[in-house]
């Protein structure tokens, strides 16, 4: 039987999961950074509040996580999942020839791995950032976990690679069948238009470990 209790203890778990605070998990679903306060899981009368199954799928989406590794937090520890590897390569490697397929999944040979809970995607890897390049956002050896499966939308940071062979994290600014406008995710310099036949492939980022 599901307790109260357990289910904002799962929220922690999953924001503790993500190196984030409950509000700064809230503020990545797109939700109110007080959604998940301690405050808020009592009403004024003192009855239990229940956190709504919207914002529930909302930062599961945000996490990259699945429903599965969010029950596995109301479990006791010994019936939790193991974390399941996946690929990771450094970026200042990851335009390097032949480590991804031509549908952007990582090929086999030439990855390190590291060990990731609630990730649902058999052709999720990681990237290792390297360098200044995208400060202040991420930081040189943040860990940004790719998701190839999940949707690319407008707003989203992703992995994009160009048909001459340049892999690179930007944020997704704009798409149309003709161009797409992609921008540092720092925000520092300006965002550049490609034609869209320049662009082999993208890949949202579903988690960073900032």
């Amino acid at each position: 039987m599901l307790k109260h209790g357990d289910i904002w203890a799962a929220i922690d778990a999953l924001a503790r999961d993500c190196g984030l605070t409950a509000s700064a998990l809230a503020r990545r679903a797109g939700l109110d950074p007080t959604t998940f306060n301690r405050s808020k899981r009592l009403t004024p009368e003192g009855k239990p509040r229940w956190p709504s199954t919207e914002s529930i799928a909302k930062i599961l989406e945000a996490t990259g996580s699945t429903l599965t590794a969010f029950v596995a937090h109301i479990e006791p520890d010994g019936a939790r999942p193991p974390g399941r590897r996946i690929p990771l390569i450094a970026l200042a490697r990851a335009g390097d020839r032949g480590l991804f397929d031509a549908l952007g999944h990582p090929a086999p040979g030439g990855w390190d791995e590291i060990v990731f809970l609630g990730l649902d995607d058999p052709a999720g890897y990681a990237i290792e950032v390297t360098g200044d390049s995208l400060e202040p956002l991420y930081r040189d050896g943040d860990v940004l976990v790719v998701s190839p499966a999940s949707g690319v939308r407008r707003g989203d940071r992703v992995v994009a690679a160009t048909t001459s062979g340049e892999v690179t994290v930007r944020q997704l600014v704009r798409q149309s069948a003709r161009r797409i406008e992609l921008a540092s995710p720092g925000g520092l310099h300006s965002s550049r238009e490609h034609a869209a036949e320049e662009i082999a492939w993208m890949a949202r980022i579903v988690w960073a470990s900032q």
